[in-house]
């Protein structure tokens, strides 16, 4: 099926054809890391992370570019209330960034530029910006002149003259027009800064994108990424400057992720209702917090609830005992899967082929989930259901790798599920331990009774016991 993806920039979606074939270079905007990340945060990272995922699992050669905002007005202000070093402050909050998305099983990309590492490249584009009179000096700070570039508004549809300075838009009176927005901006007193040909001084916020991703990629790169909010003024930005500094198109296709929302509001830190990432997974699994984010189509907004995340829980419970069938009843262990695929792993690039449609992809794993299981009921299983099991673990194990999910053994997935459950409880697992080691004694020596109190006692506090030949597990109840 030939992939086809939609284009922000379009309004449709388009075959997707990147301009070298077989090779992919797509850029996807990074944190400003002054604070921690939401949640909302992690569906942009979660997102691109499963289409890079996608396309090297069907053979492109992908080059992935993420950056990090290391220094801007943002981690300047805070630092400020916290009496740090603004450069420090971007360091930690770099290292929980990773914390986080390592946590949720998110892949580096090939390369996470810093702004503070890229200010050469900066100056650059924006020197050649000044000499072709797309750009302007006033007191030392340089703007770009959006009424100098025909297509400004393009990507958001928004008409300049229609325009009315808001939300986001920098109220400067040194501007021409309003919507010009600032390239350099000159140094102040206990800022960062660095020299440029206009002065000490920083770089705006969106120059920054157009020289890392120029650096990385060239002046035309195939897909840039990034959340919904950014399409104006950000993307729309990039697009001028950089179009009015090289003459060639951009980007050829423009992908934009939904908001989270909480109350039917967008989750967001101006808005004071977001949640962090690393509160969210003292109670939820990563994986779960994963499928989750990938369950509605990319370009949908998802609502954040418990309820929501407990249906994403369970639904990874039963991937994860599927898994723990597959090795206990026939014997695919986690590192098995190479076997031939069958019939799901062609539907599921079906899916993805039509926009990266993770939700339609799930429901395609479910399948999967429910034929294996309805395989493993019947008795007597043949060859021939061996071969068919075989099958299914190798698209389990396909589907899984491209959705992040799968990603430790079974065994210690239940264990760390029992150990969140167990927090609303009032029993230990050093508890229940010891008492499935008493029952263990007492059913050594023949004593019934002691046994069955045991599995009474536990069951009445929410336990479930699983006796094996190899031993006794235990669960939650659910």
């Amino acid at each position: 099926m030939v992939m086809r993806i939609y284009n922000t920039l379009t309004k449709s979606k388009e075959t997707f054809e990147p301009a070298v074939p077989g090779q992919v270079r797509i850029y996807v905007c990074g944190p400003t890391v002054y604070d921690s990340c939401h949640v909302g945060h992690a569906r942009s990272v979660v997102v691109f992370d499963v289409v890079v995922r996608y396309l090297r699992n069907v053979d492109y050669q992908v080059t992935y570019v993420r950056n990090f905002t290391d220094v801007d007005d943002k981690i300047i202000n805070r630092a400020n209330r916290l009496g740090m070093d603004a450069i420090q402050l971007a360091e930690k909050y770099i290292h929980e960034f990773y914390r986080d998305m390592d946590a949720l099983n998110v892949m580096r990309a090939d390369q996470e530029p810093r702004v503070t590492e890229h200010i050469d490249d900066i100056i650059e584009i924006i020197r050649n910006l000044v000499e072709k009179k797309a750009a302007y000096l006033v007191d030392g700070d340089v703007f770009y002149a959006v009424e100098t570039f025909n297509e400004y508004g393009k990507l958001s549809g928004r008409k300049l003259a229609d325009m009315v300075a808001g939300s986001r838009v920098e109220i400067n009176e040194n501007k021409r027009n309003p919507f010009d927005f600032v390239l350099w901006k000159a140094a102040k007193p206990g800022e960062p800064s660095w020299p440029s040909p206009w002065g000490e001084g920083r770089p705006g916020w969106h120059i920054e994108c157009s020289a890392m991703s120029g650096r990385f990629l060239g002046e035309t790169f195939d897909i840039h990424g990034g959340g919904k909010d950014l399409i104006f003024p950000h993307h729309e930005n990039e697009i001028a400057q950089s179009e009015a500094a090289h003459g060639k198109p951009f980007v050829r296709y423009w992908m934009h992720n939904g908001f989270v929302n909480i109350d039917n509001e967008k989750m967001s830190k101006s808005l004071d209702n977001f949640l962090m990432i690393k509160d969210i997974l003292q109670s939820y699994h990563p994986e779960t917090v994963r499928l989750f984010l990938l369950s509605s189509h990319y370009r949908s907004p998802i609502d954040f609830s418990d309820q929501n995340l407990k249906e994403s829980e369970k639904a990874l419970d039963k991937i994860y005992g599927l898994r723990k069938r597959l090795d206990e009843e026939a014997g695919f262990t986690d590192t098995d899967g190479e076997a031939a695929g069958g019939n799901h792993w062609p539907a599921f690039c079906e899916a993805m082929d039509d926009d990266f449609n993770t939700a339609k992809g799930i429901g395609i794993l479910f399948n999967l989930v429910k034929d294996a299981n309805r395989i493993l009921d019947e008795k007597g299983q043949p060859l021939k259901a061996k071969d068919a099991l075989a099958s299914l673990a190798a698209d389990l194990k396909r589907i899984g790798g491209v959705l992040g999910i799968l990603q430790q053994p079974w065994q210690s997935f239940f264990e760390e599920q029992a150990k969140r459950q167990l927090q609303t409880m009032t029993i230990s697992a050093e508890a229940i331990d010891r008492l499935v080691t008493e029952r263990a004694a007492a059913r050594k020596n023949k004593d019934w009774k002691r046994a069955d109190d045991i599995r009474n006692q536990l069951e009445q506090a929410g336990i479930l016991l699983e006796d094996k030949g190899d031993g006794t597990r235990w669960k939650v109840a659910t």
